[in-house]
């Protein structure tokens, strides 16, 4: 949007972006050929493409460049100084044109030179996907409608745990899925689940415990699972078996998913809901029929969502592939671009790219 916007206003626009981890090296198999190829296709126009970031190449293109026409740039993390945030680069990146737009918001949790350093250098703004993306979390998660939900998956709690901290004090209803409820279904007190049929950390079994506390201290209702869905295999179609959670097996059987109960009860919940922030599945959504939960809820906050009664916000990781399997991603109020910006973003923390436009 914002490219065709700009285009059409007969700018001039240079575009810089990055593909990979390449280090600081010049490596083609990162090159941004491609997508220049993809963008000249999108925009029915030849792009034209830099064989460099900042060098003879950037310079004579962007000076002969007419209205409407469109550079882009070469991957700027051949630059060793992209991801040091160094003035120096920066200073030649804002040399090549005379206004800054940052449209990138899947980088803006990065302090780079083309996210950071270089906005201070010329009058600059917010493209337009990246103004979406930051008014849609804002309305989800620092400015919601309430109750407010929050479904959280991933297999381990210790990659959530500023998330989770953050989330029990600002949602009405955390709903915690995926492995990580195998340790908070033990910190509650479930007994049948263990090392050899979950993803438990007993080592984080206290830190369940005092996030389940701070929880209730900020009047979060947690919801865990009523019932699991147990595989004896790891592959599509497994023999499997919906079980209560104290006949959970000791052994030989592993935690897939959730069941009928857990799936009924977060839809009577998220019924009550004016907002829905998810990040991750409820199972092994990959594998049939381990993504029965996670399309069932999607499917039934889908449907909310087109009654215009719930607004529904979603991204990171997986989220999003999952959403897609359950045929509902494009039914979503707003489905966020960002993978580590947005896990950022819900965890409170202040993102670079995003605070110095602010500035």
């Amino acid at each position: 949007k914002t490219i065709s916007y700009l285009v059409d206003h007969k700018a001039k626009v240079i575009l810089c972006s990055h593909l990979g981890r390449p280090k600081g090296e010049v490596n083609m198999k990162y090159s941004l050929k491609p997508v220049a190829g993809y963008l000249s296709k999108k925009l029915g126009f030849d792009v034209k493409m830099a064989s460099d970031v900042v060098g003879d190449s950037a310079k004579a293109i962007a000076a002969d460049l007419k209205d409407g026409e469109v550079e882009l740039l070469e991957n700027v993390r051949f630059e060793k100084g992209e991801t040091k945030n160094d003035p120096e680069l920066a200073k030649a990146m804002a040399s090549l044109a005379e206004i800054y737009v940052n449209d990138a918001f899947g980088t803006a949790h990065r302090a780079h030179a083309s996210m950071v350093a270089a906005v201070k250098l010329r009058p600059s703004a917010m493209g337009l996907l990246m103004e979406e993306e930051v008014n849609a979390l804002t309305t989800g998660l620092n400015d919601p409608k309430r109750p407010l939900m929050a479904i959280v998956g991933g297999s381990k709690v210790s990659t959530k745990l500023d998330l989770l901290n953050n989330l029990v004090k600002k949602v009405d209803m955390l709903v915690i899925s995926g492995g990580m409820a195998h340790t908070f279904m033990k910190a509650s007190g479930i007994d049948t689940v263990n090392e050899a049929n979950s993803l438990v950390q007993m080592d984080m079994i206290e830190t369940a415990k005092e996030i389940m506390k701070t929880a209730k201290a900020n009047n979060c209702e947690i919801i865990l699972p009523k019932d699991v869905v147990v595989s004896k295999e790891f592959k599509a179609n497994a023999e499997h078996k919906t079980v209560d959670l104290e006949h959970i097996p000791a052994e030989g059987w592993s935690l897939m998913d959730v069941g009928d109960k857990t799936i009924e009860a977060i839809n009577k919940k998220m019924e009550e809901c004016k907002t829905l922030v998810w990040n991750g599945p409820l199972g092994v959504f990959e594998l049939v029929p381990f993504d029965n939960a996670t399309n069932k809820v999607a499917q039934r906050a889908a449907v909310l969502t087109g009654e215009g009664r719930l607004t529904t916000v979603a991204g990171g990781g997986d989220t999003v592939s999952a959403l897609e399997n359950a045929g509902v991603a494009n039914k979503f109020s707003y489905i966020s671009t960002a993978g580590g910006a947005f896990l950022e973003w819900m965890e409170g923390k202040e993102l670079p790219g995003v605070v110095v436009l602010k500035k």
